[in-house]
């Protein structure tokens, strides 16, 4: 059997950017980004896919600026919610796999045990909306698909709270960072592994649709963006650091734009059983990333 052409939508991204190499080796790897394809036009959409003739075709690109969509929303919707809909209907068209990225910020956060597959979402901004419009498209389409809902994602590349935090503790000697809010930080390089080792299953399995369906995938374990921060100043090397604390504040000292969940940590476990995988602990990934 030829090995699959897979499609990766969103290359320069954290998430992209690790899958280029971590589904190298099932594959040929064709990855594209903006301006190449252009999410916020469907013939452009169109064109990639029915050109590249893909089997796998995998969605990791996002409009993620949380607080500019609430001004920005319909940029946000047609990346975010319409364009996952016109990636499923061009899977279903060449029977392709579909694996797509949703997020955390789909809950409104009211619960105080980890999130479940069939917890009702309820976002609480535009980012939110934009996501689960994405999904529920996603869905509807009904083609083979892997949904993997995440959650405070980070990387060594890219814009994201880790190295913010890095690049203020060399400017300053104190951070202040939300104490209240909770959620699982996860490192884009897990993601990136775990979704290998479905695709693997999935391609591998019998009946096309086997593992069809929606799963958390997040770090094990959970904090606060404060104890979050803590842990990245702790860990990063010393050498140019200035912050000697992390201070915790409420959400209500930090007010900004869009609004968050206050809790969105998401159990992992239908992932685990279905793929047989364990997934590490936050801080265990977070000292591999940090590590010199």
């Amino acid at each position: 059997m030829n090995a699959p052409v897979i499609l990766i939508v969103g290359k320069i991204g954290q998430v992209g950017w690790e899958l280029r190499r971590t589904l190298a080796p099932l594959g040929k790897i064709v990855a594209v980004d903006f301006p190449d394809i252009d999410l916020t036009k469907a013939d452009s959409i169109v064109k990639w896919v029915r050109d590249t003739r893909p089997q796998v075709i995998v969605n990791a690109a996002a409009y993620t600026a949380v607080d500019k969509a609430e001004t920005d929303f319909e940029r946000c919707n047609l990346i975010n919610g319409v364009a996952p809909g016109i990636l499923a209907e061009e899977a279903k068209r060449s029977s392709a796999i579909l694996v797509h990225y949703s997020t955390d910020y789909v809950y409104d956060g009211s619960k105080t045990t980890p999130y479940i597959e069939t917890d009702l979402p309820n976002p609480l901004g535009a980012y939110g909306r934009s996501k689960l419009a994405g999904d529920i498209a996603v869905f509807q389409v009904d083609t083979n698909h892997l949904v993997f809902r995440l959650c405070w994602v980070y990387g060594a590349r890219g814009q994201n709270f880790m190295l913010t935090m890095m690049r203020l503790a060399r400017e300053r000697e104190q951070l202040r960072v939300v104490r209240d809010q909770f959620g699982c930080p996860t490192w884009s390089r897990m993601i990136a592994q775990v979704t290998a080792l479905a695709l693997k299953q999935t391609l591998a399995a019998r009946e096309p649709g086997a593992f069809k369906g929606l799963y958390h995938l997040a770090a094990s374990g959970q904090t606060t963006w404060h104890g979050f921060a803590d842990a990245i100043v702790r860990l990063m090397p010393s050498e140019g650091k200035k912050c000697k604390s992390v201070e915790g504040i409420t959400t209500a000292e930090y007010p900004l734009p869009a609004k968050r969940p206050a809790y969105s940590v998401l159990s992992c476990e239908k992932l685990q059983k279905t793929f047989a995988l364990q997934l590490p602990d936050w801080e265990e990934s977070l000292s591999q990333v940090l590590e010199p």
